[in-house]
């Protein structure tokens, strides 16, 4: 399993339009995806889901997945400002 902890960038955090944009990447994915923060976890497929976490600019969010490319590109999504 490959985890990476990363600060999310988006100005407003993780609300709608960054959640869609990282659950859209997650999506091409054939292996599980999850977003952990304080302990609830969330499958990044779902920008519903995503969105339920209440991660704020600033928080530090995991990215946990069995695929390594997985954790990387979703791990970079959430790091940038995507309201840029």
């Amino acid at each position: 399993m490959t985890k990476q902890t990363v600060v999310v960038g988006s100005s407003v955090g993780l609300h709608a339009r960054p959640a869609a944009m990282i659950a859209q990447a997650a999506g091409a994915y054939e292996e599980e995806i999850l977003l952990i923060l304080d302990g609830e976890e969330v499958d990044a497929t779902s920008s519903l889901m995503i969105m339920t976490l209440g991660a704020d600019c600033g928080a530090s969010v995991t990215v946990e997945s069995e695929n390594a490319d997985a954790v990387a590109e979703i791990a970079g999504l959430i790091a940038r400002d995507l309201d840029a």
